[in-house]
């Protein structure tokens, strides 16, 4: 693994230091957890804008309702 120097405030520190309490071995364990699940949570906001996106763009263009609609005929509902 890859080491890294961090700053952190004097509560967020304090914060680490019950890093037992939350179930981690270590604080470097409970900082790789806190970076991966905000990591989730960009990725996941990242595609609700895309999917809002393309539901904003299906709704006003007529053409590619018509182009689904076609493409959906025949399928089983």
């Amino acid at each position: 693994m890859i080491q890294a120097k961090f700053r952190v405030d004097e509560a967020q520190a304090h914060f680490l230091q019950n890093f037992k309490s939350y179930g981690f071995k270590d604080k470097s364990s409970m900082l790789r957890a806190a970076i991966e699940h905000f990591k989730q949570e960009i990725q996941q906001e990242s595609l609700r804008k895309s999917a809002d996106l393309y539901s904003e763009l299906y709704t006003q263009d007529d053409e590619l309702k018509e182009l689904t609609e076609t493409a959906l005929s025949g399928w089983p509902e």
